[in-house]
């Protein structure tokens, strides 16, 4: 097997240096050999391997589920054509085989692939798939695949969908968009631009019961402008996930920053402008700077952004304060505010009960939100329509993040965000 299929090139030129700000430009593709020499450093008692771990911490946020009511009543379906899918990735989320493609009317599982031969078996079974690929390079060679769902690690994200859309394929991809690079994020929208094809990124806040109840909520003027929102992110992790080559050990948190972003720009569909990041550092060893690959001394960083709408925004994302996690929101707008629910000058009902599913399908864990994402990624290629999370909206969640790590290395300085509009 080459380094280059599984993402990490032999020949790396630059590596992120002493210079903690430069993360906020690029964070390499590391190579195999780097992550295997460092992942002895502080972590040998913890067992860690990138092929599994008997003992994985709990992963917050991840198996919660809400109680709809009867989220298949009034389905109708728009179409009996099948889209032909391949999936990619089955590692210690399983997210390749959890979003319920396999179980949506209108798909097809055509081929699975993940690097492992085992993962990729199991995924197989439980996608009721016979065919099979050593990796994703190889699948997207498939002429019969329509569309790939990427659920690889988050490092080879971009590079992943860029091989997708090279082979004329619409692309679903995990969380988040692009990996620590500005660059990176300028390279994906202009590919994603000129392909003409689609682009979908599941971030799960947004098909939560109580996002998706904002968004409908703001789209009908229930909030006006909103003046303020709040987004959570709380991941307890003592010791990091298990992850292909250890990518999650020492992962300043600013760059998986979708999750709680999504409880403004999901709800509004508009951006972050500017942030003022502080970042405080852990007692937790792989999240001190000499312990991991990112030279990262954050455990938790907590931003302050401005938004496009004129308002203010503070998000937080951490992993190393113990207790109660997940992923949570609340906002404030000049008409009404929502925290649990809504309350405002309007006293209008608003429709938040999320689209029907079709029969069947699982909703899956997030806040139920897998099977919702999933159902709009299918229907946005059935009815030839742009999906909730396409490229800007996945990128102006992603990039902020990105940008408030730099602005924690520089001790909280105001930095403006790169915008992104399709």
């Amino acid at each position: 097997m080459i380094e280059s299929e599984n993402g990490y090139d032999s020949d790396d030129k630059k590596v992120l240096g002493g210079d903690p700000s430069a993360f906020s430009t690029i964070i390499p593709s590391l190579s195999r050999r780097l992550f295997l020499s460092t992942s002895a450093i502080g972590f040998a008692a913890a067992g860690l391997s990138q092929f599994g771990c008997s003992d994985t911490p709990k992963i917050q946020g991840f198996d919660d589920s809400s109680a709809a009511l009867d989220p298949y009543q009034g389905w109708v379906p728009v179409s009996d054509r099948k889209i032909r899918m391949g999936i990619v990735g089955h590692g210690v989320c399983k997210f390749g085989s959890q979003f319920g493609f396999q179980n949506h009317p209108n798909v097809e599982v055509i081929a699975v692939s993940d690097l492992f031969p085992d993962r990729c078996a199991e995924m197989a079974k439980l996608c009721h798939c016979s065919k099979t690929y050593p990796s994703l390079e190889e699948l997207v060679k498939d002429k019969s695949i329509e569309a790939v769902f990427v659920a690889t690690d988050a490092p080879n994200h971009m590079r992943h969908c860029l091989e997708v859309l090279k082979h004329g394929k619409h692309v679903a991809v995990a969380v988040p968009a692009v990996f620590g690079s500005l660059e990176d994020a300028e390279r994906l929208f202009e590919a994603v631009k000129t392909s003409g094809l689609h682009y979908m990124m599941f971030e799960t806040s947004c098909f939560r019961e109580n996002l998706y109840a904002m968004r409908q909520i703001y789209k009908a003027g229930g909030f006006g402008k909103l003046i303020y929102s709040e987004g959570e992110y709380f991941h307890y992790m003592e010791r990091p996930i298990d992850s292909y080559l250890n990518w999650r050990v020492g992962l300043p948190p600013q760059i998986y920053p979708t999750h709680s972003n999504a409880f403004q720009i999901g709800v509004t569909g508009g951006s972050f402008t500017e942030v003022s990041c502080v970042g405080m550092p852990s007692i937790i060893d792989h999240l001190k700077s000499e312990n991991n690959v990112y030279q990262n001394r954050f455990g938790t960083e907590i931003a302050l952004f401005k938004t496009s709408e004129g308002g203010t925004s503070r998000m937080a994302v951490s992993w190393d304060t113990p207790g109660d996690g997940g992923e949570r929101g609340r906002v404030r707008g000049q008409r009404g505010t929502f925290y649990e629910k809504y309350e405002g000058i309007d006293k209008s009902v608003f429709e938040v009960k999320r689209p029907p599913l079709p029969p069947g399908m699982p909703l899956g864990g997030h806040g139920s939100s897998h099977g919702y994402l999933t159902n709009e990624f299918i229907l946005s290629l059935l009815q030839d329509r742009k999906p909730l999370v396409d490229i800007a909206m996945a990128l102006n969640l992603t990039v902020a993040g990105i940008v408030a790590h730099q602005s924690a290395t520089k001790e909280g300085a105001w930095m403006k965000i790169p915008q992104y509009k399709f």
